[in-house]
């Protein structure tokens, strides 16, 4: 916040219309986005995470707490069946993924009890044989006792300061070392790593097929599914809003599928369409249906009644209510329907696109986590934000051109 009025400080104050308003709280056309601060919650957004994925767009001091990697040790003590104890040290390499540990060089001892080493890749755990090259063993009653100089059993972990070190039902030592703040890149990969997969995949395609097919395949879906909805949709809406008949009939019905989600309905859609491009389209149709039908009544519904009245007045008909008025007054609400409409299309498009889709963004997503490539998910996942980001925006841009007399009464 203190970085928002900074800029908006250095910016100016906007000079316009606005700026002469008396009363601004709760007056719909006083209220717009703030570009300085759309731009700081995005780039909020990318610092967190890269910040928690080690990003290498960030400088490290902005890195929260990663992982050990290098090489430490830690002692742990011996107890033998005539309860002589003796101590032995483990030296410990953490490499990250992807990488060679480097080579561990130690004195193994020649005490009873040997010195032992392991190797572990960062966020990964391994089990330690300590007894492997001692001459007393577990066989023969020896167990650990401590570690570091601290209890340990199979109930007491021991924080060794770069790691855990636990002991198994078996009296084996397994060690863990410190994971910090930052996400594993198998839950969550860093920006510049999205990025790179994403050059890599516009430029070679995914699964032999490109990344325009993937977009444009799913687009095609969303917008035919959505058209399709918003065509039978928006009539019905505002026959159920016009119409005693047409509401007690339909209104039923479009209530009751209203909180279905779509989801629900793809067994249903295979068995009648098949795996086919039909089958998914027919599920979109199904999700933007009852959305611009209720989208429609409403604005047929909150239609102001002394506005039918005075053009009644005037001798209009029927026809041109509905044309001068009904309608006029009805598109922001039809407007505000096709949004969320829209926004759900692209939700669904993924659950879609698991039936048998060859092409898509949502297959590319799906056959990206069977392999367990977060990285093609992640990015898919930001191409549907943004091409449904633009669409919104596409839309809002529409809806003031198309109907100026939003929110003017």
């Amino acid at each position: 916040m203190v970085i928002w009025n900074f800029i908006r400080a250095q910016m100016g104050r906007v000079r316009d219309y606005r700026s002469l308003k008396t009363v601004t709280f709760g007056d719909e056309s006083a209220v717009v986005s703030d570009k300085a601060a759309s731009v700081i919650s995005i780039v909020l957004i990318f610092v967190i995470w890269g910040a928690f994925t080690g990003s290498g767009w960030l400088p490290g001091p902005l890195h929260a707490p990663g992982p050990f990697v290098g090489q430490d040790k830690f002692t742990y003590t011996i107890e033998g069946p005539d309860g002589t104890q003796a101590d032995a040290t483990v030296f410990v390499s953490v490499y990250r993924q992807g990488e060679e540990p480097a080579p561990l060089e130690f004195d193994a001892g020649t005490g009873p009890v040997k010195n032992d080493s392991v190797e572990v890749q960062a966020y990964r755990s391994k089990l330690i044989s300590w007894d492997a090259n001692d001459e007393v063993t577990r066989k023969d009653g020896a167990k650990v006792v401590a570690v570091d100089g601290r209890a340990i059993d199979v109930t007491t972990d021991v924080d060794v300061g770069f790691g855990r070190v636990a002991l198994t039902d078996k009296g084996t030592l397994n060690f863990e070392p410190g994971q910090g703040w930052q996400m594993e890149s198998i839950w969550l990969p860093a920006p510049d790593s999205v990025w790179r997969r994403l050059v890599s995949v516009s430029a070679d395609g995914y699964q032999n097929v490109t990344l325009a097919e993937h977009l444009s395949y799913s687009l095609f879906r969303v917008i035919v599914g959505f058209a399709l909805g918003a065509l039978v949709g928006i009539p019905l809406g505002y026959a159920m809003g016009l119409s005693n008949w047409f509401r007690g009939w339909f209104d039923p019905i479009v209530e009751f599928m209203r909180p279905v989600p779509p989801l629900a309905l793809i067994p249903l859609v295979i068995i009648w369409a098949g795996i086919g491009e039909q089958g998914k389209i027919i599920l979109l149709f199904l999700a933007a249906l009852w959305i611009m039908a209720i989208g429609a009544r409403s604005g047929v519904s909150g239609v102001k009644i002394t506005k039918v009245h005075a053009a009644y007045s005037l001798g209009a008909s029927k026809w041109q209510i509905l044309r001068h008025v009904i309608i006029p007054n009805s598109l922001p609400e039809i407007f505000t329907a096709a949004r969320v409409a829209m926004g759900v299309c692209w939700g669904t498009v993924v659950a879609a696109e698991l039936v048998a889709a060859e092409k898509g963004v949502g297959k590319m997503i799906v056959a990206a986590s069977k392999f367990q490539d977060t990285d093609i998910v992640l990015m898919g996942i930001i191409l549907i934000g943004i091409i449904g980001f633009g669409i919104d925006m596409l839309m809002r841009w529409a809806e003031r051109i198309l109907v100026p007399w939003k929110g003017k009464g």
